[in-house]
């Protein structure tokens, strides 16, 4: 960014505005009849006509205030700008929740400086609102993490087996079936294991110490964009694989000292991508 650019507390301003806003047309629409649209990666990843039309409405609405930042949105992909800034935007994390009216699904938006890619992004702003509750999560780069008004961080470390630890699946049967083998094996090494169906929301948790960690395979872009900003500004590690940053192949996030015990008992139990398999004659 150049001198003339926002502040992160600006690009938070628009972030938070657009997010209620769409969470409260997210909440209307909750309340009449909701259907599945299309699938995506598999039968059970489904994607709602609120998700486009809550997609659409974050879309123009961040064209109107910010013209010259890039998109990238889960329903309808990626367009160019001018100004470096990118909004990496799920209109509804935790579709499938949403769908069967449970009450923890979320508007996710974070902008971005540069592309939206996991590995060379600097995450500026993101807000986490989840419609059903009211509940809102913020931050900005250097600016901490917050619900609603108050000030957030993340829980103080324990011993492994006093952790409470977060996650989520995948679509496709065969990852989902290492995941709940990696859950297996970890179950009883930690004092138990929350699986709620909502990334973003996973992670604010982390950053209120609702959960003391979380952890996941195949995560999108616009799964964790603002919800890592949140969690890193509470106070909490959020990392992938070792050696590099958070990204669809893994991310961990916890309080560092936690993520240390942690980290390498989730390779051990089969937490990490399988390595691919040999081409043989």
């Amino acid at each position: 960014m150049t001198s003339s650019s926002p502040s992160p507390a600006e690009l938070l301003s628009v972030a938070r505005a657009v997010a209620l806003e769409a969470g409260a047309l997210v909440l209307e629409a909750r309340r009449g009849a909701v259907e599945v649209a299309a699938s995506k990666s598999s039968s059970v990843d489904v994607v709602t006509q609120v998700d486009r039309d809550a997609e659409s409405f974050i879309r123009g609405r961040l064209a109107e205030l910010r013209p010259g930042d890039a998109f990238f949105g889960e329903e309808s992909g990626g367009g160019s700008g001018t100004s470096g800034l990118t909004w990496v935007v799920d209109p509804i994390d935790g579709t499938v929740n949403f769908l069967y009216g449970i009450p923890h699904y979320a508007v996710s938006i974070a902008v971005v400086e540069g592309d939206a890619d996991p590995q060379s992004w600097r995450a500026l702003a993101g807000a986490v609102v989840n419609p059903a509750t009211g509940e809102l999560f913020t931050a900005s780069a250097g600016g901490g993490a917050h619900l609603g008004d108050r000030s957030i961080r993340v829980a103080d470390p324990v011993p492994l087996e006093q952790a409470l630890v977060a996650t989520g699946f995948a679509y496709l049967a065969e990852t989902r079936a290492e995941q709940g083998a990696a859950v297996a094996r970890l179950l009883p090494r930690v004092r138990d294991v929350r699986r709620m169906g909502t990334a973003s929301l996973d992670l604010c948790a982390v950053a209120c110490g609702r959960v003391n960690a979380y952890f996941e395979r195949t995560l999108n872009p616009w799964d964790h964009a603002a919800g890592a900003l949140i969690a890193s500004e509470a106070g909490s590690l959020v990392t992938g694989l070792p050696g590099v940053r958070a990204d669809h192949r893994f991310l961990l996030a916890a309080h560092p000292e936690l993520a240390e015990q942690l980290a390498p008992v989730l390779a051990e139990v089969g937490a990490h991508p399988s390595p691919p398999r040999a081409s043989g004659a």
